[in-house]
């Protein structure tokens, strides 16, 4: 997601009960994942979206609500041709009661302390002090387990992990981003064998204490081996930490102590794995270098995974595995970028400079024990001394000098820095969601924004700037060497990346306000590839668009389609495309912080301008109205697109 730097966020508001989504278009209920006569016996050989428009003034209602007015055509091997109308349904909307799976209730998105114990936003104005929750649920997986174990399923028994990246404001409209753990949770959900229709039978939060909790969970993947990968993005500087409000805030809360948190913990790769009972345990790995990570991407080999890293001056890294299944020690590398072409993104082969080898536990164990100042000295200005060498570090020139014997530390916990260090093209801004397409060996990375940094040079890459930003193709291939001459491990290695799907900027804000042309993607977010579709999903985070779109891209024909509309103001995420469960197909959807409008205000506070200065008045309230509860709270939707096809 883009971190929030605009003062005008909306007040939070927070949803009490299941806030009703309702789709423009879309089959009825009992029609959902139906197949004609004959269809479903017969082979997919194409899929084709057909796209909706994008919302505009004439229709508010549309713009404030989670709309869907598209449809899926397929081909058949047998000369058939269906057309299948899509819809959206939520499990539900955060703050919502949802069942515990215990006869009880739980507050979905809830936020805890390291105890377990129920975070309360004191500046409620209630006398009992509510629990204070997350709007913006993310990453999201689903999966199916051997033997479930879960009372009240009866149909088939899936499992989703959901995870909350963090929360927007408190009751009193104070921005709490960062400063509130961040939630994670195992959805029971009963899948109807004939329909494929999923209802929510328990949701349960999993305990985040063996791993000092969590912060700012972004994007997330689905392992080879059935676990959720998490993420831990904007690792907080530890060069800087005393001044970090955001952190001070997140140890008050996590600990009841603003100074217990320790930099170090955070800006990891959790993993969470799903129990037959639907609940979850949760580890982090501190050995994939600490970046801001957006969401990590683990290719067919089961060993080699490629990072994004939702950086200013960030990286492409990837890390080899020393084993398959166990991302517990191998190899992290940085890519080196040497330019091609400028021109949609640019063009660039790829050579691989070697971090070092770790493990978790050797790197978890450096991590609680040094501070930022045992393991690197970084300066602002130029300390004319040959022993510090000139790097670009979160949008600014900086000076690092690593201290002696502390090379590991450095290339494991100040990983932006070390890598720059080492020669790495530190030059990428926000890239974001990662997938692959093994059948063309081809993995593909959403660059939100292609900003300054990655024009000007200092950070080793120099391409045209498009503020609404890129997704990059990678050609993949083995027989690779580092920058020492080793082999690397791996046939999953990115050798050649190039711009694939560009924005377009706009000179001027059209009649809604959008910035950047809505029929292309804006500041794309997440990705996820569907090899049965042939169809890469393309989520945004866009502050260039007034609605945020899902956007579905044919390999193979180059159409994008918009598929799904968010509320104003809200992020598109949760995107995960399960190409066949139990014989269905599904796309997971979630939104977050809606109505979140980005306006322009002078001294007065006046609202002078912005993307959403056109219709911010208009829509607040029926998003209030859609998602809101009598106190005004909103919440974030965690759901699913329906009306897919069955695929057996």
């Amino acid at each position: 997601m883009n971190q929030p730097i605009h003062a005008t966020r909306r007040q939070a508001l927070k949803a009490l009960a299941y806030a009703p989504l309702l789709p423009l278009a879309g089959s009825a209920a009992s029609m959902l994942f139906s197949n004609a006569a004959g269809a479903a016996t017969s082979e997919i050989t194409g899929a084709k979206f057909i796209p909706m428009p994008a919302p505009g003034l004439d229709n508010p209602a549309a713009m404030s609500s989670m709309t869907v007015g598209s449809s899926m055509q397929l081909k058949y091997a047998d000369g058939t041709e269906q057309l299948f109308k899509l819809q959206y349904e939520p499990f539900f909307v955060t703050g919502a009661q949802v069942p515990d799976g215990k006869g009880g209730t739980i507050l979905a998105g809830g936020c805890y302390d390291i105890a377990g114990k129920p975070l309360l936003d004191a500046s409620s104005k209630e006398a009992t002090k509510p629990q204070i929750f997350s709007d913006c649920p993310d990453g999201m997986s689903l999966m199916k387990l051997d033997n479930p174990q879960v009372e009240g399923v009866k149909g088939n028994a899936l499992f989703a992990v959901v995870q909350f990246e963090y929360t927007s404001k408190n009751a009193a409209g104070d921005d709490t981003y960062g400063q509130l753990p961040s939630p994670i949770a195992v959805l029971t959900l009963d899948q109807d064998p004939k329909t494929g229709k999923l209802s929510l039978v328990k949701y349960h939060n999993i305990d985040t204490t063996p791993v000092n909790g969590l912060w700012i969970t972004c994007g997330a993947s689905l392992s080879p081996w059935n676990t959720h990968l998490s993420s831990e993005e904007y690792e907080p500087d530890a060069t800087k930490i005393e001044k970090n409000e955001e952190f001070i805030g997140f140890s008050q809360n996590l600990y009841g102590d603003p100074k217990k948190a320790n930099p170090y913990h955070y800006g990891h790769m959790p993993e969470v794995t799903v129990n037959a009972d639907g609940t979850g345990s949760v580890k982090k790995h501190y050995n994939l270098g600490r970046i801001s990570h957006e969401l990590i991407q683990v290719m067919p080999d089961e060993r080699t995974a490629l990072m994004g890293d939702d950086a200013t001056n960030g990286g492409l890294f990837i890390f080899v595995a020393d084993k398959p299944r166990d991302l517990s020690a191998g190899t992290l590398y940085v890519a080196k970028w040497t330019q091609k072409t400028k021109e949609n993104g640019g063009s660039a082969d790829l050579s691989w400079i070697n971090l070092g080898h770790a493990t978790s536990d050797e790197i978890k164990a450096l991590a609680d024990k040094l501070t930022a100042k045992d393991i690197l000295d970084a300066k602002s200005e130029d300390p004319n001394d040959p022993a510090y060498v000139k790097i670009a570090y979160n949008g600014k020139p900086s000076w690092v000098k690593i201290m002696p014997g502390q090379e590991k530390a450095a290339a494991f916990l100040e990983t932006h820095r070390y890598a720059a260090v080492k020669g790495g093209s530190m030059g990428f801004t926000k890239m974001e969601g990662t997938t692959v397409n093994v059948k063309d060996k081809i993995a593909y990375s959403a660059m939100a924004a292609v900003r300054k940094q990655m024009s000007d040079g200092s950070g080793g890459i120099a391409v045209d700037k498009i503020e609404a930003g890129v997704v990059y193709a990678h050609t993949l291939g083995g027989g690779q060497k580092d920058d020492t001459g080793a082999a690397i491990d791996s046939e999953w290695v990115p050798v050649h990346m190039a711009g694939l799907i560009a924005g377009e900027d706009l000179k001027e804000p059209d009649a809604l306000g959008n910035l950047a042309n809505a029929d292309k993607i804006g500041n794309p977010d997440n990705l996820k590839y569907s090899e049965k579709l042939r169809t890469l999903f393309i989520g945004e985070d866009s502050g260039m668009h007034v609605n945020n779109f899902l956007w579905a891209y044919n390999v193979d024909t180059k159409e994008l389609s918009r598929i799904l509309s968010t509320p104003a103001g809200a992020e598109s995420t949760g995107l995960h495309a399960v190409d066949e469960i139990n014989g269905f197909t599904y796309i997971m959807s979630n939104f977050q912080h809606a109505a979140d409008w980005e306006l322009k205000k002078d001294d007065a506070g006046n609202v002078t301008g912005g993307l959403h200065v056109k219709l911010y008045k208009e829509l607040e309230p029926l998003i209030e109205k859609n998602y809101a509860d009598s106190r005004g709270m909103l919440g974030g939707a965690v759901g699913y697109l329906t009306g897919l096809p069955a695929t057996a």
